[in-house]
């Protein structure tokens, strides 16, 4: 991929499943690209297929077919320990589900994935402290997520998310299990982050027209295919 101003590109993938003896396919021959910098909403329907995009592009799962380009790297060439270090490198996941350890502190949490990082002149316990600070949780890092609202551990999960200071930033649903005030509180925090102009590509899939709506740019996924 030459284009600098691409920052991820997917070229005829496919993607299917099986249950029983039943093939389905999820994903029919996609092609995508996603400017550098840009705030990307993916609409679509439950079950079009928009989870499953977003794990291929965070390679937490593999295409039957087709490439994935995230800058010059081809995920294809990769090995599956040569991804997961570049996935902890250069991504960051907000799910619908905040995924909070529940034995651990709030700043525990949100440094862990530093712990596994291969950077060891980072202080990252510092950075989560100021990412927390950043989201409005100077107040709650010791707190256990048991202790905490759903919004509170959204912004918590957002700030583990950016520990690593990743290059993309996929969100599925992020406001999902929130009500309508704490969503868009939220939705600020990302509007935020977006507005630092650090470069940092976000694409978040919804199935909410005003959630996609705060994005720059909204693609939709129909039957398996972006449609825009």
């Amino acid at each position: 991929m030459n284009d600098k101003n691409i920052h991820v590109e997917i070229k005829n993938i496919f993607k299917s499943y099986s249950i029983g003896k039943k093939k389905v396919e999820v994903l029919k021959d996609v092609d995508w690209q996603v400017e550098r910098g840009s705030w990307t909403a993916l609409l679509g329907a439950s079950g079009s297929g928009k989870t499953t995009l977003l794990t291929l592009l965070g390679m937490l799962e593999k295409p039957d077919s087709g490439q994935i380009f995230c800058g010059d790297i081809d995920y294809s060439r990769l090995s599956w320990r040569q991804r997961n270090r570049f996935r902890n490198a250069t991504i960051g996941f907000v799910f619908q589900s905040y995924h909070m350890l529940p034995e651990l502190t709030v700043l525990e949490n949100v440094y862990l994935p530093g712990m596994i990082s291969t950077s060891a002149s980072v202080n990252y316990k510092k950075r989560a402290m100021e990412l927390l600070e950043k989201v409005g949780l100077k107040e709650r890092m010791h707190h256990r997520p048991n202790e905490m609202s759903g919004g509170e551990q959204q912004r918590a999960a957002i700030a583990r998310a950016l520990v690593n200071e990743p290059e993309l930033l996929l969100a599925d649903e992020p406001t999902g299990n929130l009500d309508s005030v704490t969503g868009s509180g939220i939705l600020e925090v990302f509007k935020d982050i977006h507005n630092e102009k650090s470069g940092r590509t976000i694409i978040m899939i919804t199935h909410d027209q005003n959630v996609a709506s705060m994005a720059d740019r909204i693609a939709t996924l129909k039957d398996g295919r972006i449609v825009h």
